[in-house]
């Protein structure tokens, strides 16, 4: 409740505010209001009868003035401009959805394998040294040629060495465009993961699949590492990562085998690096095909300049020679 003082000072600031809107000929200080008033006050004794009980107000209507409308519309293709720069014209969630689809497909049919049922009902399933159960090859140049085994390890890692091939190709887009790729390919390949994991493997836990998901996560995240540094401070740093990741660090590891992957990625970069945005978008994938294993394997195998006048004075006609010579004395 107010005090009588404050009721008092209030009543008289009332009185002269009405006071002052019910003067003649006032001007209102506000545009809008003057708009709406008139500029003279009529007696109501004077005032015509009303035609009808309802009277009807004129309306008022608030324009928009012509340099607010073209703020609008400059801000509106400015929107569209950012988005289409964004996204382009094709590449929509759908389209990158389907698009990443099928390039994780091409990733792990590189080293692809099967466990035959049948051997897992008897218990005749094979495995590794380290436990690790062997399929069988389903024709990869990864098994046949570079001597790597038919298994989830073999599978995973050669899958993620292409999907890091394609990802180096993303980059050098637009930073949201690259992203939403890489997130649609690495969330295909986990999905395949698993789906491997309880098809081949029979690992039917699910809490066992996304302990054995987080764990190839974390190699996914240090293979990028590892092959990102070798990409940039050259070969011999590209085949390091290239033994650690994809040749478990093995001591016995034919070291041409590296070298042939190692030209094998280098390879696939170049012919990625080649392509326009639209054919990386619609046919990345074909360009595994493009490059052989097999050729990259013959390439390594042949003498450099620098090492020939050694090896013609030691008789050795190439590398895959020297390579043998070498391991007996081993």
């Amino acid at each position: 409740m107010a005090c009588q003082t404050c009721r008092a000072g209030l009543s008289r600031r009332l009185a002269a505010s009405l006071q002052q809107t019910s003067l003649p000929n006032t001007q209102l200080a506000s545009p809008l209001l003057r708009a709406g008033a008139t500029k003279t006050t009529t007696p109501c004794s004077t005032l015509p009868a009303p035609r009808s009980s309802c009277a009807i107000a004129p309306r008022r209507a608030f324009h928009t003035s012509q340099q607010h409308e073209k703020f609008l519309s400059g801000l509106r293709k400015l929107l569209a401009t950012r988005v289409a720069q964004t996204l382009g014209p094709k590449r929509g969630s759908y389209f990158i959805y389907g698009a990443t689809e099928r390039m994780t497909k091409a990733c792990k049919a590189q080293a692809d394998y099967v466990i035959d049922p049948r051997l897992r009902k008897k218990g005749e399933v094979k495995t590794s040294e380290e436990g690790e159960e062997i399929g069988e090859s389903l024709g990869s140049a990864w098994h046949e040629i570079i001597g790597l085994p038919p298994t989830f390890s073999t599978w995973a890692q050669v899958s993620m060495l292409h999907m890091w091939l394609l990802v180096v190709r993303f980059r050098c887009w637009e930073r949201m465009t690259y992203q939403a790729w890489q997130a649609q390919l690495v969330n295909h390949f986990f999905f395949e993961a698993e789906a491997k994991m309880e098809i081949a493997h029979d690992i039917t836990s699910r809490a066992i699949r996304q302990r054995y998901l987080k764990d190839l996560f974390v190699q996914w995240r240090g293979l990028i590492l590892a092959y990102d540094e070798g990409l940039a401070k050259g070969d011999a740093v590209l085949a390091s990562a290239v033994w650690r990741n994809l040749f478990k660090a093995r001591e016995d590891v034919d070291m041409r085998a590296v070298a042939a992957v190692v030209g094998y990625m280098r390879a696939c970069v170049k012919y990625l690096g080649d392509l326009e945005d639209e054919a990386v978008e619609v046919a990345a994938e074909q360009v595994f095909k493009k490059v052989s294993l097999g050729d990259m394997l013959i390439l390594v195998d042949v003498p450099t300049a620098s090492l020939k006048p050694a090896f013609d004075k030691a008789g050795i006609k190439s590398v895959a020679v020297a390579a043998a010579a070498i391991s007996e004395k081993v």
